[in-house]
């Protein structure tokens, strides 16, 4: 079985202020990454992430960036040090403009292995994947960081 999945999540703001969010790294880090991005999301780039949950920086590989419509990039998957030999998952995120002036967001990951603990590390980043979406709506709709404080 293919591990791998889709989440998406419509934002009241058009898909060019949603679609920043997303790349620019002082934006990104208002309502996602707790501990701060570096570098821009741009194709052929490697930007930096930190998060409170999972301390110190994470590789980013920027694989394709098409402005206002998707970003699509490489990281190591998360199954911890027993799990083997590390490796990447690819994360695709699409931003489509709706006729009302939202914009529906579809985040899709995969490339996990096909084992227990490959299931268990998508299993999390389904989980974190949703709650991203969460945390950008609250951030862009109302100005609220939902992971402020959640993890530190």
């Amino acid at each position: 079985m293919e591990l791998k999945f889709r989440v998406s999540g419509r934002i009241a703001k058009p898909v060019a202020e949603v679609f920043e969010a997303v790349v620019d790294p002082a934006k990104l880090s208002r309502y996602f990454t707790t501990g701060g991005a570096k570098g821009r999301m741009e194709t052929g780039a490697t930007v930096m992430w930190s998060f409170h949950d999972f301390p110190g920086e994470f590789p980013v590989r920027i694989v394709d960036v098409v402005q206002n419509e998707k970003v699509v990039f490489q990281w190591e998957a998360n199954e911890g040090p027993e799990a083997g030999p590390p490796y990447d998952t690819t994360v695709t995120m699409q931003f489509e403009p709706l006729e009302d002036g939202r914009t529906l967001v579809t985040i899709a990951e995969e490339g996990w292995r096909e084992t227990p603990a490959g299931l268990k590390a998508s299993y999390g980043n389904c989980e974190g994947w949703m709650q991203a979406l969460c945390a950008m709506k609250a951030w862009l709709e109302h100005g609220i960081n939902l992971r402020e404080g959640m993890f530190k």
